[in-house]
């Protein structure tokens, strides 16, 4: 019963803060990745304004380096749920020269994100940028508002952010700020996957154990694609595995699970003793990873 009343919490806690933003800004974007903390967003969404649509649109910066079952699924959602896709690609900002293609081992599209988000922001003018971050995930995310305050730069402050008691969300800002708003920071990985088997949410295949082309690189599994760089000594192998999170490929390790339904994932969550974001190959760069690319404007 605990459990449940838990999840209730957190759910209204979640519409209280989607309704506040429609009510306190004027061009609000969830901001949707196709994996299950944005999915989860939408269904909350859903639930906040029905029996209306959601009454913002969706925007996806797209790395190019994708799994592809991830694109499948969110152009599946999109067209089922009748929702306004936007999608801006990354690939524009590396042959427009704004930003450079890193190269070598552990080179990575996801941090070259940043200047096409904050050209989308301001090319569509939004002043909040809903997303999935949830403070249990790193330590530069804990330290995130609900409503977190941008610069006119798009960069975050970590020393100036607002007090939130008692669960009043100031949301006024100057021209040019804008505000990313997180629905479920105080949810957990477990609470989220708990959310999903509760509403039977529909997820990416690639969330469930299933027979890949990998190879170890560092004690990580990685995922074979001509999007990852691989040495000719690292061999490729098929191993049954599945992603905890997604992101692009050439950050995202897989784990070793058989986990084949919602409810193995839940039961094989509980008994982890690893965070998810320990299969993220890219906040191995330092100590201070997140927290970098956030000052910068990252999500």
């Amino acid at each position: 019963m605990s459990s449940v009343l838990k999840t209730n919490a957190l759910e209204s806690e979640a519409i209280y803060i989607f309704r506040e933003v429609i009510s306190q800004f004027e061009k609000p974007v969830l901001l949707f990745s196709g994996g299950k903390d944005s999915i989860t967003l939408v269904r909350l969404a859903q639930k906040a304004f029905f029996p209306a649509k959601i009454p913002f649109p969706l925007l996806h910066v797209d790395t190019g380096h994708n799994f592809p079952e991830t694109i499948a699924f969110r152009d599946k959602l999109v067209e089922e749920l009748g929702l306004e896709l936007i999608v801006r690609n990354v690939q524009d900002a590396i042959d427009e020269g704004k930003v450079v293609e890193e190269t070598g081992k552990y080179s990575s599209r996801n941090s070259l994100q940043t200047t096409t988000l904050l050209d989308a922001i301001e090319e569509f003018k939004f002043d909040a940028c809903i997303g999935g971050a949830r403070r249990d995930e790193e330590k530069a995310r804990a330290k995130e508002r609900i409503f977190s305050v941008r610069d006119d730069f798009g960069q975050w402050d970590e020393k100036n952010q607002r007090p939130e008691l008692f669960d009043l969300l100031n949301g006024k800002i100057e021209n040019g700020q804008n505000v990313r708003v997180f629905p479920i920071s105080n949810w957990t990985e477990l609470d989220v996957w708990s959310y999903i088997e509760q509403e039977q949410i529909e997820i990416p295949s690639i969330y469930f154990s299933h027979k890949r082309k990998v190879f170890i690189r560092d004690g990580m599994i990685w995922s074979h694609s001509p999007f990852v760089y691989q040495d000719e000594d690292e061999e490729i192998e098929e191993r049954i595995v599945r992603f905890r999170t997604v992101g692009d490929m050439s950050c995202t390790a897989a784990v070793d699970s058989y986990a084949a339904t919602i409810s193995e994932v839940v039961g094989e969550i509980r008994a982890s003793t690893i965070s998810e974001r320990g299969a993220r190959i890219d906040d191995k760069r330092s100590e201070a990873a997140m927290e970098k690319r956030k000052q910068q404007g990252y999500f």
